[in-house]
């Protein structure tokens, strides 16, 4: 099996079955994510919809970040963000699962719905309360 298909395997298998997701009550902070291009849609406390890439990448984040400082885990949001957009990335540590996305970056278009999630932790870690676009 080829890295590519464990991959593709990882981003189905938390489509079909997102982790961590529901309503969180009550929640530390909070954070609207919107991406107008195709529709996803996510609160962050684990709530949305979204097309495969989407709800796979938020799956992923909510395993990743889970008992994590606050500054732990903007720097993971930095380190997959960089990911996500960075033709020539290296981490600065393993990534584990979510290395599933770094393939994301060779499609612009889908870019922006995995990295939706991120961006939006990073917003409800401000306490910015305003709805993130991917746009």
């Amino acid at each position: 099996m080829e890295l590519s298909d464990l991959y593709r395997q990882v981003i189905l298998d938390h489509n079909k079955s997102p982790r961590n997701f529901g309503r969180l009550v009550p929640a530390d902070a909070e954070a609207d994510g919107y991406n107008p291009l195709c529709g996803d849609r996510l609160e962050l406390r684990f709530d949305g919809s979204g097309c495969a890439i989407s709800v796979a990448s938020a799956s992923l984040m909510s395993e990743a970040v889970a008992g994590h400082t606050r500054a732990e885990i903007e720097s993971l949001s930095q380190q997959v963000i960089q990911m996500l957009t960075q033709t020539s990335f290296t981490p600065k540590r393993d990534l584990g699962k979510l290395m599933a996305l770094a393939g994301v970056h060779e499609f612009p278009a889908r870019v922006k719905c995995a990295s939706l999630c991120w961006h939006t932790l990073l917003a409800a870690l401000a306490q910015a309360h305003a709805t993130v676009s991917t746009e």
